[in-house]
């Protein structure tokens, strides 16, 4: 979503680093090219405005002006402006003294409430939490029948009540009902409208009349840019609000509500939704943000997409296979699916450090998860000797395999090439040898990707 406010972030500061020390006028014309950034983002323009004062307050001090690395004390600025912009720290979800804790989600419709409510009962259960789903929103067509499906999908457990039954008499009834099951957790799935009406608002009242609600979280399409946040003002005007969920934050939209929302409702940022699948909701961290945004990576959330989803005792394993030089296309194979776990590759590569240029230098299709699935069908139309020794694949082995993976002999040649030089690199690794491209790629010259072995894209 920040990929065009990165790039020209970037550029800025890629000017002040050419310099030695700055001027003031370096810096007022820096912070106007930040300032455009920002505009150009969507960002509220208050919030621009008091964003750009601020770091210029602090920017022209002696300090700054004086130190031997000026530009880098700029972007130190700006990333610490940036954390505060979107809340300066992660703001957890409350739980309720007596369980069970009962989080109302609302906001509009179309704005991804009811699939936001599955993912907050997964993400909560990973978290050790025993979440009830209620159905009720009664008007939309289909939309208790979306969250029974998404609730069997995922094995959380739903409360609805057949049709004619009022939102807080099912609201209430569910409590009880989660009460008597010894859950500790209420998600509660509101109705939305297309737009704010006094109807609407009665019944979110209502509702928290019948129930102790703990949370009342607004979901806001991050795509809508600064309508989402009018509407959340709009919204916390009428049902005080507690935090905030930004879904489709993996979309190309400019980004501008998710540093705007918070800044100009007052409401904390709490989860983002990061995919489609069920388990793209996270945290909103706010410095993680903000490194992602200024290019730095973001190690913390590799960590721990990592520990979640790759399995401790399979990488051991691999690493010992990697260090005996025995590593196998079986085990490529598997490397492919764990990762395929933790997110579309662009995603993974922007969380490291530095790589963000990278990525966006590559050619179309270098970086795409289909490649990943062309590689698992070649190896899963192989047969296991074919696996462990790729050395047998012949002409017309290679013709078989090509017909049953619906690829050509030039892609498994290619595909062989390469695992054949990953081998070679991993030898290299082992005997405390870094290979010369990988220097050039760690900044020693040539460029990103300088030396980068030819063949499989993305691979």
């Amino acid at each position: 979503m920040f990929d065009a406010l990165s790039d020209r972030l970037e550029g800025v500061f890629e000017k002040l680093r050419s310099k030695g020390k700055l001027t003031e006028a370096d810096v007022d014309t820096a912070l106007r090219e930040v300032r455009m950034a920002l505009l150009e983002a969507d960002v509220n323009f208050k919030v621009v405005k008091d964003f750009q004062s601020r770091i210029r307050e602090k920017a022209i001090g002696e300090r700054v002006m004086e130190s031997l690395t000026p530009a880098q004390h700029v972007v130190k600025l700006v990333h610490d402006e940036l954390v505060e912009l979107l809340g300066g720290g992660q703001v957890r979800l409350e739980t309720a003294g007596s369980p069970p804790t009962i989080v109302m989600l609302v906001g509009l419709q179309g704005s991804g409430k009811t699939t936001s409510a599955a993912k907050l009962a997964l993400h909560m259960r990973k978290q050790g939490r025993r979440p009830l789903l209620v159905a009720a929103d009664v008007y939309r067509p289909a939309a208790i029948d979306q969250l029974v499906q998404l609730g069997k999908q995922l094995n959380v457990p739903v409360y609805s009540e057949p049709a004619g039954a009022k939102p807080p008499d099912i609201c209430a009834n569910a409590v009880k009902k989660a009460r008597e099951d010894a859950l500790d957790l209420v998600i509660l799935d509101t109705a939305g409208r297309l737009q704010i009406n006094e109807e609407l608002m009665a019944e979110l009242e209502q509702i928290k009349a019948r129930v102790p609600v703990t949370e009342t979280l607004f979901v806001a399409d991050a795509m809508t840019g600064q309508e989402a946040v009018n509407v959340a003002q709009e919204f916390n005007s009428h049902v005080p609000l507690t935090g905030l969920i930004l879904t489709k934050m993996d979309g190309d939209a400019r980004g501008g509500a998710a540093l705007s929302i918070r800044a100009v409702s007052g409401v904390p940022v709490k989860f983002v939704g990061v995919g489609e699948k069920a388990d793209a909701l996270e945290p909103f961290h706010p410095d993680r943000i903000a490194q992602r945004i200024l290019g730095m990576g973001d190690v913390l959330s590799l960590i721990e997409k990592t520990q979640e989803n790759l399995d401790q005792e399979k990488a051991l394993a691999l690493e010992k296979k990697m260090r005996t030089a025995t590593f196998g296309l079986d085990d490529f194979l598997d490397q492919i699916q764990q990762i395929k776990k933790m997110g579309p590759l662009t995603q993974i590569m922007e969380m490291i450090p530095g790589m963000r240029g990278v990525t966006s230098k590559l050619g179309p299709g270098q970086l795409d998860d289909n490649q990943l699935k062309k590689v698992e069908a070649i190896i899963y139309s192989m047969t296991p000797a074919e696996r462990r020794n790729p050395k047998m694949l012949d002409g017309s082995r290679k013709r078989r395999v090509a017909r049953g993976s619906g690829t050509t002999p030039t892609d498994i040649n290619q595909l062989i090439n390469q695992f054949t030089q990953m081998q070679a690199l991993m030898k290299q690794f082992t005997k405390g040898r870094i290979p010369k491209h990988l220097r050039r790629m760690m900044g020693k010259g040539g460029g990103p990707g300088a030396g980068l072995p030819a063949g499989f894209p993305g691979l």
